[in-house]
């Protein structure tokens, strides 16, 4: 607005030799001014509200008026005005330059604030005359303000275009950073991203995952939440359950819906990025409508406002959690304050009324005539009244934060003036070596010095900014207690600092804390609860993703750790605990000795094979008799020799799979019983060769039967079968398998046969010698008693092939440790019918009917009795 006017009035001047501009209006701002040799301007809200009058166009429009005066701003004003006496009194810093200020009020409102900023950078003279080059020092040198982000943003998009330094104590919008847009612009509060960034540290610190967000609708408001939804979807650690932009006015229905949604949600946490006007319409809805039983965490714009710290609030924001400003302490403050005193002789100008309008606010008097913008009784203001008589927070400065910021952007300004003037000529940093001077000052000479300025304040923070002219980020972490006897205390329970490697760490000291809850304990703010170890997470349709149901593990998978997206499947030799929370090893299942199982096939074993023994010492015993020496007893003995083998075969199916009882369960099975079945089998000849021979004629037939063709016809049929084995052992040598298909929690410790072609020609050749000797028992059955056994044989086969038929499709079908245990009952089953069937008759005759047991009676010649 400035700008146009002046150029405005300039462009119709350009042919005189000396340029006159004149002042087309000027604005009515309440402000405070020293004079100096360069001066610093101050943008500060010193009123709550402004008024705007009807704009109609038909008369000159009037000067807008601000009311509700603001005692804290007026405070902070007055600490920048302290600042820069403070600078002027040092020696070392700026010596020989006097500092002035200009500090104007913007009244809470863009469009004042922005006339305060063009009048700051433009002058205040009604007509002043330029010549042609046009040296001088600028009007301010640069401005400290202002304390809204959406003010900042207006007033340093136009003086970034001429490079005027502007340094805000209260503008915390992370939009401000951006030196594309911004390039003057700097700050001594740390950016809200910092904050949203330390606000999502704290939810993380209590396992808060579930809140609601409000937020102011400006600038500050809306840019907080943007960068909050964003760094909280980025972390991962949590998820917003409502988002509400608060009214500026007291819209009730508006304000009555956002608490109905507060009361609705299951979120327990409340984030709140507003301004206190915004904040006090929402508390009033819920005190209506008794809204408790929320954490309240806000930002540093409410965290030290006296206004919400009542106690007809504290029922509903006890306890609160807020981010704020650093606090610093600065020496001599209070002693200044204390000499502030009206202008007595200007008390109705509105450039030089603020201090004014603060004393009739204040001691609640009036000036003659009064001051605008102040509603004062009716006493008159003497000027000599006693600012320690009355109580007022103007004094307080137990909780210096905005004034300490105000005061280390003066001295930030200060200093890089300083730096400029002590540049040797020749040695600067400007084109040729130049250096900058008062005479000749460009702004953007002081922001080279500005961007580059490091140093330290008497309270020991370091001052500096980063690239994107954001100071060194810290924040208090405060929490407002409700004391017993109904006090209100707002106390330091941690900080929150940037580190090395731009991160942030918090400190926060949780006993400090107090908690507006029955338990006294950090409430529970969540949408599911934490699924436990063993379960994995399924977020649940249409909700953000911290809401989500815990699903077990399925069969064979574990999840070791809360909250898993997956679970993971446990290696091969490992299944899952019962809780499924962690992978143990797989059971081991094999036929073994210590199971009941494995006893009773090993006892039956060893009672077969003693009685194997029993029958062999009878029959040695008594191998003189004729039952015994019959059809060849050396073949007898034999096939209890092969039963005795067949039943210890049984053992080697026992325990625990090697290599070496794989080999040889199957061979010495097989050799055994094919040693067994082809004695039976010669046996069965000899006895149809005997009967042949019986006959006229049948002589020759016993010379093929001998003692020696009948011991080679048996070593010959055993020996294809040791051959059958050997080179089954040799091509395809049956080895431990760890079996895990049979169970999913389990390991079988089994044999694989190697080659299931030798296995099946190994007992098809035990098959085809039973059912051989079958058949040529069963055609010798009928031959009379006294010259044969073939019914014995045939019956002891029958018995032998059932046992086998059964046991193909019994093996096949049983897994694991089963399936040994089937071939281990089908060779006892088999060992103990052959014995029986074959042995049982004799040993009843020899033992129990000892008169059958003759020659006579063998022969058929016993007479009957």
């Amino acid at each position: 607005m400035h700008f146009t006017l002046l150029y405005s009035s300039f462009s119709s001047a350009v042919s005189s030799p000396l340029y006159s501009c004149q002042l087309q209006g000027q604005f009515h701002l309440n402000g405070m001014h020293k004079a100096g040799d360069v001066v610093l301007g101050g943008l500060f809200q010193v009123h709550f509200f402004s008024v705007f009058p009807d704009l109609s166009f038909t008369s000159e429009p009037q000067q807008p008026t601000c009311h509700g005066f603001d005692v804290l701003g007026f405070r902070r004003a007055q600490s920048m005005a302290f600042a820069i006496d403070e600078i002027n009194r040092n020696s070392n810093l700026l010596p020989n330059v006097t500092l002035g200020y200009s500090l104007y009020d913007n009244c809470a409102y863009l469009g004042i604030g922005f006339s305060a900023a063009l009048y700051l950078v433009s002058g205040q003279e009604e007509q002043f005359i330029l010549d042609e080059t046009c040296v001088g020092t600028p009007p301010v040198l640069g401005i400290v303000g202002d304390t809204s982000s959406t003010r900042s943003i207006a007033i340093s998009s136009v003086l970034g275009l001429y490079r005027v330094p502007m340094v805000s104590h209260f503008a915390t919008c992370s939009c401000l950073s951006d030196r594309q847009k911004f390039p003057s612009f700097f700050r001594t509060i740390p950016s809200d991203a910092f904050q949203v960034r330390a606000m999502i540290q704290i939810l993380n610190r209590f396992g808060w995952t579930w809140a609601g967000l409000l937020v102011s609708d400006d600038d500050y408001g809306l840019h907080a939440a943007r960068s909050f939804q964003t760094d909280l979807a980025q972390s991962g650690d949590g998820c917003l359950a409502y988002f509400e932009v608060l009214p500026w006015g007291n819209d009730e229905a508006e304000l009555r819906r956002i608490v109905d949604v507060m009361k609705k949600s299951t979120a327990r946490v409340v984030i709140v990025f507003a301004h206190e006007r915004n904040m006090i319409n929402l508390m009033k809805e819920v005190v209506r409508q008794n809204v408790t039983g929320l954490q309240w965490m806000v930002s540093e714009a409410l965290t030290t406002a006296t206004v919400l710290q009542t106690p007809r609030l504290m029922p509903y924001l006890a306890g609160t959690l807020g981010i704020a400003i650093r606090r610093g302490e600065i020496p001599g403050l209070r002693e200044f304050f204390l000499q502030t005193r009206p202008d007595q002789h200007h008390n109705n100008s509105y450039g030089n009324s603020m201090v004014n309008q603060f004393w009739e606010y204040t001691f609640e008097c009036k000036f003659a005539p009064p001051t605008a913008g102040v509603d004062a009784g009716g006493a008159l203001c003497t000027g000599q009244e006693d600012l320690e008589n009355v109580e007022t927070d103007f004094l307080d400065v137990s909780n210096l934060r905005p004034e300490y910021n105000v005061y280390k952007a003066v001295y930030a300004l200060a200093y890089a003036l300083d730096d400029m003037l002590r540049c040797e000529p020749g040695r600067g940093p400007f084109s040729g070596h130049s250096c900058g001077n008062l005479k000749g000052l460009k702004p953007w000479q002081l922001l080279y010095y500005l961007e580059r300025v490091n140093f330290t304040t008497s309270f020991g923070d370091q001052v500096s900014f980063d690239e994107n002219g954001d100071a060194l980020p810290i924040y208090d972490i405060m929490n407002w207690l409700w004391l017993p006897d109904g006090r209100i205390k707002i106390q330091n329970v941690g900080d929150v600092k940037r580190t090395g490697f731009k991160r942030e760490e918090l400190t926060i000291d949780e006993d400090k804390i107090f908690w507006n809850f029955e338990s006294k304990e950090p409430p529970r703010s969540v949408c599911s609860e934490s699924c436990p170890p063993g379960t994995r997470m399924a977020r649940k349709k249409g909700q953000p993703v911290c809401c989500f149901d815990c699903i077990p593990c399925s069969e064979g998978k574990i999840s070791n750790e809360s909250d898993s997206l997956e679970c993971t499947s446990c290696p091969d030799d490992f299944w899952p605990s019962p809780q499924r929370d962690r992978c143990v090893p797989k059971k081991t299942e094999f036929l073994s000795y210590n199971e009941p199982l494995g006893i009773c096939l090993t006892a039956t074993s060893l009672l077969g094979t003693c009685i194997c023994a029993v029958v062999l010492s009878i029959f040695i015993y008594h191998h003189r008799t004729p039952i015994v020496r019959a059809n060849n007893s050396e073949l007898s003995f034999q096939i209890l020799l092969s039963l005795k083998l067949c039943f210890l075969c049984s053992l080697l199916f026992i325990g625990r799979p090697r290599r070496w009882t794989c080999q040889l369960r199957h061979a010495a099975f097989g050799i055994s019983f094919v040693l067994c079945v082809s004695c039976i089998l010669v046996k069965t000849m000899v006895v149809l060769a005997v009967f042949k021979a019986s006959k006229p004629g049948g002589g020759a037939s016993l010379k093929w039967f001998g003692v020696l063709q009948q011991r080679g016809t048996v070593m010959i049929l055993t020996s294809i079968q040791a051959a059958i084995c050997t080179a089954w052992i040799v091509s395809a040598s049956p080895t431990p398998h760890k079996n895990t298909q049979y169970y999913n929690d389990k390991i079988v410790y089994e044999c694989a046969v190697g080659s299931t072609i030798a296995f099946a020609v190994l007992l098809g050749y035990i098959g085809s010698l039973a059912i051989l000797s079958f058949l040529i028992a069963f055609i010798s059955r009928n031959l009379p008693d006294s010259f044969n056994e073939a019914k014995l044989i045939t019956f002891s086969m029958l018995i032998f092939c059932a046992v086998w038929v059964a046991f193909v499709p019994a093996y096949i079908s049983s897994p694991g440790k089963y399936a040994d245990a089937v071939e281990v009952f089908a060779i006892l089953a088999s060992s103990f019918g052959l014995l029986v069937a074959l042995f049982g008759p004799k040993c009843y005759i020899i033992l129990l009917r000892p008169e059958r047991n003759t020659k006579k009676a063998i022969m058929g010649r016993s007479i009957e009795s």
